[in-house]
């Protein structure tokens, strides 16, 4: 059935209707199938199946943002945006095939509109005589930090406003709209009862601290900001968070409902879909504002304080003298419309405050002075754990329809708990574990992947590479000038190496498996890997831990001691270990690492008791090897060169 239709950009023209007491709402937290609106909108439709078998039908359903699509598209929007039109006939098809009573939908979605892409929000009453559009919100603030370059790829709306429902007054933000204060203030002062956030927030962080409870950093975080939303401004606040994973970044879900006196009412699971009912009681709201009118304080004092703002730029503005061009800077539209005198002067416009010089003592990262005692790497084991069960399910079989991995046994800690988070995820059988020996290989490396393979129950093969390599290195030796000079041990490593990938990837072949990769964050920064060989595999669970950090985790899980307390060696010279190629030990390695990624200088770093040559050690590691982190550079022609301009993510 095709309902009535709003032809404002923002605000419908729908009548209000009678506003109610309470409102039964429904939080769904969804996992879309990345770029498959179709199969996504009929999921929406089982969903209102669900919904409509219940005793009492949800009011009012919010789901996450870009609920439709998945959330990185990059450049892919241009492909699945659509308008809020076509959106709302797709979702009431479906609703009206489910045959579930009337209700209200909010959502996220990239939509098209004015020959113009957004990222926006749309409100919608689905079935009944007043079906229609109520309200569609355009996303204002558009991250571009991070992982995030949203503002590539969409345009920034440029207003917030509360709307009417048939059941009370409701404003939308999405995600990072509600981080800024102004935005959630603004909807409060507009009459909303209910702000409804639909988010695509990927999670961050595993570390323990007192408020995380098991969840990621950013999601408590985000728990922190939507209960100080509601408390301070005397609201419900619903915010839905995606689920799932895309090109290997984690939507956690966690969805929140907050009440009116900034109380956490109800909360979704991590890692999984799950629509969770609640009952808003609106009077409620009267009672948070009276014991503490902080909005009635606001509404009173808002308008002074914006007075005083602008009185206070209008003076400086006045106070200016007319000045001759060649004397004159450029002045915003506002300064340039207000001012009665011209533009200003160099010397009275306003000068950005100079960065002060450095102290010469330089003082130790900000968070090792306020908590000394908190490792700044500790994670949380068993958060970590099930963070990346679910990444690799999520990769593996929902992604890219695989039932079994093939992982390389080597005997280190790596592999091994590689192999444990595989059997957990996929179960043990369908986990192969593949040892490939070289003729010079330590025998205690075959008995400890060995120890792992029968510990898991997990089926194996062992696949001798000695005649493989052997025969290439004399081929090479062969082809030199003087038919004798022969493979350096290195370049042997790499012969090694590389043959293993190549036996892992035709293993893959024949078993139709996907190879899992076994590297770690800290090998990955200091280049400790062959190129086109440990790095190839297209699935990696542990590319993002420190070495320390996988041996707490292989802890946790279980990893026979003998493996995880072993010196960790590539075992590809006889005697090699990894410590002893860096020339620095492990811990005081990641520790410098996890510093200079957050942007702390060496001075900083040396504060906290490590050596110049330490910290100059790791920074040139670090800083050679980037080539080996990146594709091939490519010598970019064309206005549609792959990767610059041609832009979709992996997963897309």
């Amino acid at each position: 059935m095709r309902g009535k239709r709003s032809t404002a950009p923002l605000t419908s023209h729908l009548s209000p209707l009678t506003f109610q007491s309470v409102l039964r709402l429904a939080i769904a937290q969804v996992r879309p199938h990345k770029g498959a609106y179709e199969e996504n909108l009929c999921r929406f439709g089982a969903l209102f199946r669900e919904l409509g078998s219940w005793p009492e039908v949800p009011e009012l359903v919010v789901a996450p943002e870009t609920a439709l699509t998945g959330y990185f598209l990059e450049g892919g929007v241009r492909d699945l945006a659509v308008s809020a039109d076509q959106l709302f006939d797709d979702l009431s098809r479906q609703h009206e095939e489910a045959g579930t009573p009337p209700l209200d939908l909010a959502l996220g979605f990239y939509e098209v509109h004015g020959n113009r892409l957004y990222n926006s929000g749309l409100y919608a009453t689905l079935g009944g005589s007043d079906a229609g559009i109520r309200h569609i919100h355009r996303k204002i603030f558009l991250p571009t930090y991070g992982v995030f370059d949203e503002e590539r790829f969409v345009e920034a709306g440029r207003s917030v406003q509360a709307f009417d429902t048939r059941w009370g007054r409701a404003a939308l933000l999405i995600c990072e709209d509600a981080w800024h204060s102004f935005t959630p203030m603004l909807a409060a002062l507009d009459g909303a009862q209910l702000i409804i956030i639909p988010s695509a927030s990927p999670a961050r962080g595993v570390i323990t601290t007192d408020d995380t409870a098991g969840r990621p950093v950013s999601l408590a975080r985000w728990g922190r900001l939507v209960q100080d939303i509601a408390g301070e401004h005397g609201v419900y606040v619903a915010l839905s968070q995606l689920v799932g994973f895309e090109g290997g970044k984690a939507f956690p879900g966690g969805s929140i409902l907050a009440g009116p006196r900034g109380d956490l009412l109800a909360q979704a699971p991590l890692f999984q879909e799950a629509v969770i009912p609640a009952v808003l009681d609106f009077e409620e709201i009267t009672r948070a504002r009276a014991d503490l009118p902080l909005l009635a304080d606001l509404e009173m004092r808002l308008p002074h304080l914006l007075g005083s703002l602008h009185a206070a730029r209008r003076e400086k503005i006045v106070g200016a003298r007319r000045v001759s061009p060649a004397d004159a800077v450029p002045a915003s539209p506002e300064e340039i419309a207000a001012s009665p005198k011209g533009p200003l002067r160099k010397s009275e416009r306003p000068r950005a405050t100079q960065a002060s010089s450095p102290s010469s003592t330089a003082l130790p990262p900000l968070p090792t002075r306020f908590s000394p005692k908190q490792d700044p790497l500790a994670i949380d084991p068993d958060l970590t754990r099930r963070w990346l069960v679910e990444f690799i399910r999520d990769e593996v079989q929902r992604r890219r329809k695989f039932e079994r991995v093939v992982v390389g046994m080597s005997g280190g800690v790596d592999s091994s708990l590689v192999a444990y988070l595989a059997a957990e995820a996929l179960g043990a059988a369908n986990v192969m574990g593949v040892r490939m020996p070289y003729r010079s290989s330590n025998p205690e490396s075959l008995e400890h992947a060995q120890l792992v393979i029968d510990t898991l129950g997990m089926p194996s093969r062992t696949i001798d590479i000695s005649s493989a390599v052997d025969a290439l290195a004399a081929s090479l030796e062969g082809a030199s000038p003087d038919r004798s000079e022969p493979v350096q041990p290195a370049r042997l490593g790499n012969i090694m190496a590389r043959t293993r990938m190549i036996t892992l990837f035709d293993l893959s072949a024949a078993l139709r498996a996907l190879p899992l990769g076994t590297g770690n964050k800290t090998e990955r920064l200091l280049g400790y890997f062959t190129w086109h060989a440990d790095d190839s595999p297209p699935v990696n669970p542990i590319g993002d831990l420190f070495k320390t950090q996988v041996w707490v985790l292989a802890r946790h899980l279980g990893v026979p001691e003998v493996i995880v307390s072993k010196p960790a060696s590539a075992d590809l010279i006889t005697g090699q270990t990894d410590e002893g190629d860096f020339g620095i030990s492990y811990p005081r390695a990641d520790a410098i690492l996890h510093w200079i990624l957050l942007g702390y200088r060496a001075p900083e770093i040396a504060a906290l008791g490590f050596d110049e040559s330490e910290i100059t050690l790791v920074r040139q590691r670090l800083d050679s090897t980037h080539w080996k982190r990146r594709l091939p550079t490519v010598a970019m022609l064309s206005g549609t060169a792959i990767g610059e301009y041609y832009l979709r993510p992996v997963d897309y």
